[in-house]
Order: structure tokens, then C-alpha cells, then sequence
């Protein structure tokens, strides 16, 4: 048996989370979970790294003795260092509006389609390709002499070894899908400086060793190495997968919804690119295409505003709703921004004509109806686009605890769904840290591994999905 920590940092907390792999077993348990609240100052909104790194470093200390470190976190976004290493200001949250109208600057020197058939990347204001055109001729881009995605700078932090893991520089929309290398041809024609970045590592790469700093602070017992995980989080998460085969989707549910297949080859198409799929690099070279959607996000803000009610009651109140009475695009980016939640939804019911839910169950209804419907869009189209036919639907993530969107996504896919494991981003992370160190073999092995020791609930579909097509029909075309 040896013991790994997986640091698991998400959109609203974070987490250590300590595995245990031995021969037939995988144990997972919390060492520390910690907020993660974005601050807005004048300048816009940042997250808090020093706090994260703090949770990161206390979260060490309550692991105790540890085989080895992994860091995953969600992608995009980034912290710039000075010459001598120093950190230039608070990472910039990938909500903040800075890149409000960037795309349109962006495509009038590389055209969408261009940029699409080159990086394989879905259209999403946040990207970093256009969170560092926004940036340009800003004094902190100017002063910059290295780039670190977030897992990646708290990485040099532990480590004081800088790198780029591959699985999340895929989300950066500067990596080519097919070489698995730079987009250079892009990156040249947007005045991109490359060099900005750390060498690419793979899953699996060493990271170094705790700093002798980090050991007196966690009061860890040295050497400690760092191994690279795949850093972005859902490509921990799709690793974590338990499933048998290759005809399966995926959900990675959370604050986001991340829904698609698991393929070799990345799909570069014009109609991929139309219907607004993804093509972000995963463990052992295969591809995550896949659509994001706006996800639990949509319920967490309102649960925010609503002054944080029981969630459980909540969610049994919403369950005796009639089904399907109003929907919303969830992938809709006028979903994005933080605040008055409840009127948005409100809003965009009534601009469709459906009825206008007012109460806290039927907007929760509304909510969970719309999510399980996006998810049947984005698990349709994407076997429909890849050529790739699919027989179960995994749910991995925080949805997976909501009993009543599981069921909703397999009555609106028909298909069965299997939703487990809950910590799937952690789990991936120990897996591969676990695989790099010999205990595990190849990605079959880890997901058998994962089957026989996760608990795992099944949900039939129930009734026709034709109620779903109609629902779908009052929505508009991605």
C-alpha cells in the first residue's frame, strides 16, 4: 500500500484528498477541504492564490506521511512571474469581463474557422488565447517572463520547477490536437509568445521535490516528489471513469457539465466546430471531445441568492414539479456572469414564450430539467459528429449526489446512466500518481480498479424521449 495526495482545487473549493492503492484496493478520504472565493477589486475579479496555496500547504500538513503529490485544477486561466520568479499580481478569474468581445478581434486575424481546424478548440469567451489578447500591452504581460497555468504555479511553488502539463495547456487554445505540441502557426499570427511558456509535461512526467521550505511548513519527512497528474481537472475526472469498453459518454459534473466521448483522434470538422464541441487532449493521448455547459453553476447561484435554503428539501420539492413546464439553454453564455440568477432564468422563460417559474422549486426544476436536456444534446450530437456510438452514460463528479439529475439524464438520453465516483478528479489524480510509481497499470486497469471499489448507482430511463424532443424543439439551435 502506498499513500498519495491528490490536491483537487475547483471553481468554489478545494480539497486534499489523501488515496490509498494497494492490490485490489483504492481508498479515498478528505484531509482538508477549503474555500475558494474569487475577490472583486477595482481592477475586476481575481482569484485568491495565496489562499488557495494556503489551503494547499495545510492541507499537506493534515495528510501526514504521503508517497507522492498531484495537483489538479480547473484550466484556463494563469499567473505571470517576473524575472526572478515572483508572481505579478492575482490570477485573473476566467468570469471577469475582460474578454467580452476579444473572440471577434481574435477571428478578424485568424477567421473561426481557421482557429477551429487548427487547435480543435470550442468557442468560449474565456479562453487563454483571448484572456492574453486582452492582455496585450498591459504592464503585467509586458514585465512577464513566464506563464504558469494555475496547477502549474502552485507546482512551482511546492517545487520551484516550472512546467506546462499537457492536458490543461490543451484548454489554452494554443495547442494542436493532432501533434500534441504548440499550435505555433497560430500563436505566430496572433503575436503569442510561446516562450512565456514552461516546457510540456505529460501525466505521469516527474514534477520535483517539495521545496526543504514546504517539508518545515507541512512538516512532511523528505524526499516528497511531485508527480504530474493530468492537471486539468476533467482529465483527472475522465481517467476516473469506471467504465468497461469504449462505447461510453461521460458527464464530469460540478459547477460545470462536461459532456462527451473518450476517442483517439480529435474531430476537426466544420460541423464540430458549428455545434461548438471541444477537443482537449487526455491521458495516454487520447482526446476529450466533448461540449461545455453551464451546469450546477446555474443551481449554486441560485441556492446563493436564495440565502442558502436545505438542499435536500430543495431538491424533493422540485421532484414534485411537473416535468419539462419550462427549459433554458444551459449552455447559454448569458448564463455566465455571477448574480440575480433566479431573474435570468425567469427572464429567459418568458422571452421563449414558456411559462415563467417563480418559486424556488420551479426554477430548481427548471434548472435541473434544462441540464439533464443539454446533456442529452451534447451526448447525441457528439456520437453523431464522431461516428462514435455509445451504450451507457457515466455521470462522475457533485451531480452524481443529485439522485434527481441522474435520473433526468438517463429518462432525456435513453440510456442507462451510472453515476459514480463522487471525487472522480481526485481519484484520476491518485491513479495516475499511483501508475507512475508502479501499483497500477494501463487506463482498463485503473477503471477496473475503479468499478470494483467505488459505489456506483445505476438509473434506467424511464418513459419516451420523445417528451425530450419537444422540449428540445423550443430551444434554439446551438
Amino acid at each position: 500500500m502506498q499513500s498519495y495526495a491528490a490536491v483537487d482545487l475547483g471553481a468554489s473549493s478545494g480539497r486534499v484528498m489523501v488515496g490509498r492503492v494497494g492490490p485490489g484496493t483504492l481508498e479515498l478520504t478528505e484531509a482538508h477541504r477549503f474555500p475558494n472565493r474569487p475577490v472583486r477589486v477595482p481592477e475586476g475579479l481575481r482569484w485568491d492564490i495565496l489562499s488557495l496555496y494556503a489551503g494547499v500547504l495545510e492541507g499537506l500538513r493534515a495528510a501526514g506521511r504521503v508517497d507522492s503529490v498531484g495537483i489538479d485544477s480547473w484550466a484556463v486561466d494563469y499567473g505571470l512571474l517576473d524575472a526572478d520568479g515572483a508572481l505579478l499580481g492575482n490570477p485573473v478569474h476566467y468570469r471577469d469581463a475582460r474578454t467580452e468581445g476579444i473572440a471577434e478581434k481574435v477571428w478578424a486575424t485568424v477567421p473561426a474557422d481557421e482557429l477551429y481546424a487548427a487547435t480543435g478548440l470550442q468557442y468560449a469567451p474565456f479562453n487563454t488565447l483571448h484572456q492574453l489578447t486582452a492582455a496585450r500591452c498591459t504592464a503585467q504581460l509586458d514585465r512577464a517572463e513566464r506563464l504558469l497555468l494555475v496547477p502549474d504555479l502552485l507546482t512551482y511553488w511546492l517545487t520551484g520547477e516550472q512546467g506546462t502539463e499537457l492536458t490543461n495547456a490543451s484548454t489554452t487554445q494554443l495547442i494542436d490536437p493532432r501533434t500534441r505540441d504548440w499550435a505555433y502557426g497560430v500563436a505566430a499570427r496572433l503575436d503569442i509568445d510561446l516562450s512565456l511558456f514552461a516546457p510540456l509535461r505529460r501525466p505521469g512526467d516527474p514534477a520535483g521535490l517539495l521545496r526543504p521550505e514546504v517539508l518545515d511548513e507541512t512538516g512532511l519527512e523528505g524526499p516528497v516528489p511531485v508527480t504530474t497528474v493530468g492537471s486539468h481537472d476533467t482529465a483527472s475526472a475522465v481517467a476516473a471513469v469506471p467504465a468497461a469498453g469504449e462505447r461510453f459518454a461521460y458527464i464530469c459534473t460540478g459547477t460545470w457539465s462536461l459532456a462527451g466521448l473518450e476517442l483517439q483522434a480529435p474531430v476537426l470538422t466544420e460541423e464540430s466546430r458549428a455545434a461548438n464541441f471541444t477537443n482537449e487532449l487526455g491521458l495516454d493521448g487520447t482526446v476529450r471531445y466533448l461540449r461545455n455547459i453551464m451546469g450546477l453553476w446555474l443551481l449554486q447561484e441560485c441556492v446563493r441568492e436564495w440565502g442558502d435554503p436545505d438542499l435536500p428539501g430543495l431538491l424533493s420539492a422540485a421532484a414534485g414539479v411537473p416535468a419539462l413546464r419550462s427549459v433554458v439553454d444551459a449552455g447559454d453564455a448569458v448564463f455566465l456572469a455571477p448574480g440575480r440568477m433566479p431573474a435570468r432564468i425567469a427572464e429567459a422563460c418568458r422571452a421563449s414564450g414558456q411559462p415563467v417559474p417563480d418559486s424556488p422549486a420551479e426554477i430548481t426544476r427548471c434548472v435541473l430539467d434544462s441540464l439533464a436536456l443539454a446533456h442529452r444534446r451534447a451526448v447525441s450530437e457528439a456520437q453523431r459528429l464522431a461516428g462514435h456510438p455509445v451504450d451507457v452514460v457515466h455521470i462522475v463528479g457533485g451531480g452524481t449526489r443529485n439522485a434527481l439529475l441522474c435520473q433526468l439524464t438517463a429518462d432525456a438520453c435513453g440510456l442507462p446512466v451510472v453515476a459514480g465516483p463522487t471525487e472522480a478528479a481526485a481519484l484520476g489524480n491518485v491513479l495516475v500518481q499511483a501508475r507512475a510509481h508502479g501499483l497500477v497499470g494501463d487506463r482498463a486497469e485503473m477503471r477496473r480498479l475503479l468499478a470494483a471499489t467505488q459505489p456506483l448507482t445505476r438509473y434506467e430511463p424511464r418513459g419516451d424521449t420523445a417528451v425530450w424532443r419537444a422540449a428540445e424543439s423550443r430551444l434554439a439551435t446551438p
